[in-house]
């Protein structure tokens, strides 16, 4: 069984999650930020995600003011 893995690399702020060792066979750019990797037959094995501190800091703080303001409405 594969072991999720992720590898920080700090002087490229690049974040990448390992979710299969399995070779990968093309990857798909989601957005600037993120790529997927894929398998052979189209499965995800990996993503790597660009930019990694301002990206993930800019997503937690979205989703926590999305989360903020819909507990103010109720």
């Amino acid at each position: 069984m594969n072991e999720t893995k992720m590898r920080y690399f700090e002087k490229e702020d690049i974040l990448h999650v390992t979710i299969s060792d399995e070779p990968e066979a093309n990857s798909v750019e989601i957005n600037p930020n993120i790529t997927v990797e894929l398998n052979n037959v189209g499965e995800l094995i990996g993503i790597e995600i660009t930019n990694a501190s301002s990206f993930i800091r800019d997503s937690i703080v979205e989703s926590t003011q999305g989360k903020i303001l819909n507990l103010a409405t109720h």
